[in-house]
């Protein structure tokens, strides 16, 4: 069972500058909740409760005013500061003291997913043992992406960066599940040209001992990459139309903590006079009535 998670809310969200000059990018609003919360929130949909968040260096105090400590939600959350961005693998080296022996998740604090049978998929993936397994979606444009082909027991036999000629439909996006060797196989990475430890080069270590496995973010669900201003917007306008129409709140972690039985009623009412008079503490408010 893995029981520690990972958000890599670093980097310099150049894409979308001059938004992210002044603001970490997953600081800023998708539709009406800070980005950070939808990766936190698909960590505690997989009943993952101790959750250590890597950010840029002086960018620590943003961040604890919006997540303070996780108590608040019945979870522990650490967080490490990262002085330059080294390859996404880094962050099980920057991690190796808060992973100590046990299995882990890492997701990309721009990774958007959205689906009727993701919390079950992920409470499976959470349940990982040995290996690694990732979720992948089908995509129109494979050729700008990671991309994985599959056997038909999901077992993932060819992994590829951007493909030139197509051999595969599915992306890799950017939640991961791995077991405690990773953080030797981090250790082992060589920086690729661009002078970076790339997640492709790690995933290829376990496909290499046949035991990289993937799941599928299915038909009627949704995996959105929110790194470009086009993206991000797409994102905010998915979130605005699916809660205006069904009267839910996607990512609201207050819920999904009161749903897992990780607080209680008192707890809502103290995250509803953190946030103030707002709609998400409209939405809290409604939930303990």
């Amino acid at each position: 069972m893995i029981k520690k998670g990972i958000i890599l809310a670093g980097g310099m969200g150049t894409r979308m500058s001059p938004l992210t000059k002044a603001v970490n990018k997953q600081l800023l609003p998708i539709y009406d909740k800070p980005l950070i919360y939808y990766p936190l929130s698909l960590l505690m949909l997989s009943k993952i409760k101790n959750i250590l968040i890597i950010v840029n260096k002086g960018q620590l105090n943003q961040f604890r005013k919006i997540i303070p400590n996780g108590n608040n939600l019945g979870i522990k959350i650490t967080y490490k500061e990262q002085d330059k961005p080294r390859g996404l693998p880094d962050a099980f080296i920057l991690g190796e003291k808060f992973i100590e022996k046990d299995n882990v998740a890492l997701i990309l604090g721009d990774n958007f997913f959205y689906g009727q049978n993701l919390q079950s998929m992920l409470l499976k993936c959470s349940k990982l043992k040995n290996g690694a397994r990732i979720l992948i979606h089908p995509v129109s444009n494979p050729e700008l992406y990671g991309v994985a082909k599959l056997n038909n027991k999901n077992r993932i036999i060819l992994l590829k960066e951007k493909p030139k000629k197509f051999i595969s439909k599915f992306a890799v996006t950017g939640f991961y599940f791995f077991d405690n060797k990773v953080i030797n196989y981090a250790k082992k990475l060589k920086p690729s040209k661009r002078n970076e430890l790339e997640i492709i080069d790690l995933l290829k270590k376990y496909k290499n001992s046949k035991n990289l496995y993937a799941d599928y973010v299915g038909r009627g669900g949704a995996w959105l990459d929110t790194g470009s201003i086009d993206d991000f917007y797409k994102a905010s306008s998915f979130v605005s139309a699916i809660e205006s129409r069904q009267g839910l709140k996607i990512a609201c972690l207050e819920e999904i903590a009161l749903n897992n039985k990780w607080i209680s009623k008192k707890e809502i009412l103290n995250s509803i006079k953190f946030y103030g008079k707002c709609e998400y503490s409209n939405y809290l408010n409604k939930l303990i009535k």
